[in-house]
């Protein structure tokens, strides 16, 4: 009977499932670069050609080489920089053994730095204090990209130059040469605008769309034409037939810049609207 009771408790213990845990895989994370691993892996290793500034290209002229200091903004101090040929970095915290200090030398206006150099090249393009006021690195696709964009803004000035009525080129050519526009031919301003806008094209079109060149041109020729009088002492406009008085020149202002603010007021309008049938 106890064999039959055992053989019971036996059967009826419930059974326990094993729960098996899968830890997931680690991922190794590579660690950031570091500020001078990336400098060393954007810095593109070939010659470089350096230029001195100016129209001087003097048969040879040297540089500083040493008491040349950089701030670190990483470690947030001063570093004293030297080129030696000798060490592997010109940060002289850095540097290793002997320094045996090397001179930089342009010739006939250049320097011509190989690609072996590349601790000079560094030296020259990121460091040097002297780097953009005595001399410059060429870089012909900067130089070309800044070209086509120079170019490309002559095209538009042009462009614009070539499409523009007779009113408009004389406002524009006012501002250039003054009241002797007003004796000149209709060819000889197109001609003097289309090279105005070839020499200049970013501040020909800077005029072209600014409104306010219009109503000064407008103000001028109503004061040449007697329709407008500007007191002696450029401070008052008045009408040219009554001498009513019309607006008062702010202080420090240009008399017609300040007309033409004064055009674009509900008072003004009226005086402009006037002008403009008189003198069309």
């Amino acid at each position: 009977m106890a064999k039959k009771q055992t053989k019971k408790a036996e059967v009826e213990q419930p059974q326990v499932e094993e729960t098996v845990v899968v830890e997931a895989p680690k991922v190794e994370v590579a660690p950031p670069l570091k500020k001078k691993e990336e400098t060393k892996k954007s810095w593109e290793i070939k010659d470089r050609l350096y230029y001195l500034k100016g129209n001087k290209k003097p048969l040879s002229r040297m540089i500083r080489s040493a008491n040349i200091y950089f701030f670190d903004k990483e470690k947030g101090y001063e570093r004293e920089l030297k080129y030696c040929e000798n060490q592997k970095t010109t940060f002289v915290d850095e540097m290793k053994g002997d320094q045996r200090l090397s001179h930089i030398v342009f010739r006939n206006g250049n320097l011509f730095v190989p690609k072996e150099k590349t601790v000079l090249q560094k030296f020259l393009s990121l460091y040097h204090p002297d780097r953009g006021t005595m001399y410059y690195e060429d870089k012909p696709v900067e130089n070309a990209s800044r070209d086509i964009d120079i170019l490309e803004l002559e095209i538009e000035a042009l462009m614009a130059a070539k499409q523009l009525d007779i009113d408009t080129a004389e406002a524009v050519m006012r501002v250039e040469i003054g009241s002797r526009v007003t004796e000149m031919s209709s060819k000889e301003l197109k001609r003097d605008l289309l090279l105005y806008a070839k020499r200049n094209p970013g501040l020909f079109l800077e005029l072209v769309n600014d409104e306010n060149v219009m109503l000064r041109n407008i103000g001028i020729r109503a004061t040449e034409m007697g329709l407008l009088k500007l007191s002696s002492d450029q401070r008052t406009f008045k009408w040219g037939s009554n001498d009513r008085k019309l607006m008062t020149v702010p202080f420090d202002e240009h008399p017609y810049s300040a007309l033409a603010a004064w055009f674009k007021t509900d008072e003004g309008m009226e005086v402009y609207s006037n002008i403009e049938k008189r003198l069309n």
